[in-house]
């Protein structure tokens, strides 16, 4: 994992073992792609973290999707907290992979044992993936993380 060390607040940054942490036990990121005009397009989506890589399953006759066949280039936040002292997060950067097939309907592919696995006991409870015949996988190997947890201005 690269990790960033940040100029400005290093104080607050996460280790990579916390940051390994956090983003195993979050669900929902934000993601942010370039659209065919150049602008921003920002949405919501469950991942699964391996320690190495984030995994997104996305609808791909969706807006990203298309954004990103076009331009793979991508920037991910991850965030909890309410309270300022409360306030964790990562931004993850870097260029998406399309992996097996598209979409997926769950053809062998040993690539995904790992992120299906993760991704189906987080977020659905089940052992197995279930696949729907609309969704692929995008893989997000970051070349940049920048973390901050604000918890650490308080002492805890």
């Amino acid at each position: 994992m690269t990790v960033t060390q940040q100029r400005r607040g290093r104080k607050i940054m996460m280790t990579p073992g916390e940051l390994d942490d956090f983003l195993s036990t979050q669900r929902t990121c934000r993601v942010a792609t370039v659209s065919a005009d150049g602008a921003p397009h920002v949405s919501t989506l469950w991942f699964a973290w391996d320690g190495t890589s984030m995994w997104l399953y996305s609808v791909v006759r969706s807006k990203r999707w298309t954004d990103l066949r076009r331009d793979p280039r991508v920037a991910i936040v991850v965030d909890t907290g309410e309270e300022y002292d409360e306030l964790r997060g990562a931004e993850l950067s870097g260029t998406v992979e399309f992996v097996g097939e598209i979409p997926r309907t769950g053809e062998l592919c040993a690539e995904l044992d790992v992120p299906e696995t993760l991704f189906a006991r987080k977020n659905f409870g089940l052992e197995e993936m279930p696949h729907d015949g609309r969704h692929a996988w995008l893989r997000l190997t970051p070349r940049k993380i920048v973390s901050w947890d604000f918890r650490k201005l308080a002492g805890r």
